[in-house]
């Protein structure tokens, strides 16, 4: 198994971790927050996907999913480019998913443009660098570690808040 293999498998654990963490939650669930500065399973998920699509998008050149569509109102959110970063307690909040279905919706569309995207990878691309702000320099597979552990982590929090219901 080579790196991309790793990543693809990774990352296609991902689906059944969002969608067992919303499956069947109503809005006002999705909302919920164990304490006021915890984050919500709605938000938690709104932001892993945020996460991924941020930094997909920016490695491939593309423009993120959710600035071609109607994905923020369907979130409560006006602002196309918000990903979630270093949001205070009211910016949470003011993350309201219609339903459960809006974040699968999402999380679906650009997890398959995130397979899409690593299938067309060869293993020398994954060493190329993308961010050169950092000391050292981060390469697309760093990156997409990073992406993942992320999301891995917001999964898992978000598990943990619907245990809390």
């Amino acid at each position: 198994m080579d790196a991309k293999d790793i990543l693809t498998e990774a990352f296609g654990r991902l689906p059944e971790l969002v969608h067992t963490a919303v499956d069947g939650l109503t809005p006002e669930q999705l909302r919920h927050r164990p304490a006021e500065e915890a984050n919500s399973i709605g938000w938690l998920i709104w932001h892993l996907t945020r996460v991924q699509d941020d930094h997909v998008a920016e490695v491939m050149g593309a423009e993120q999913i959710y600035a071609t569509g109607d994905w923020a109102p369907r979130f409560g959110l006006k602002d196309a480019t918000e990903t979630g970063y270093g949001h205070d307690a009211a910016q949470v909040a003011a993350v309201a998913p219609e339903s459960a279905q809006a974040l699968v919706d999402y999380y679906t569309a650009v997890h398959e443009r995130t397979l899409g995207y690593l299938a067309g990878l060869s293993e020398a691309d994954l060493d190329r660098v993308v961010d050169e702000r950092w000391d050292p320099p981060v390469t697309l597979g760093v990156r997409l570690v990073s992406v993942y552990d992320d999301d891995a982590q917001h999964a898992g929090q978000a598990a943990y808040v619907r245990g809390l219901l």
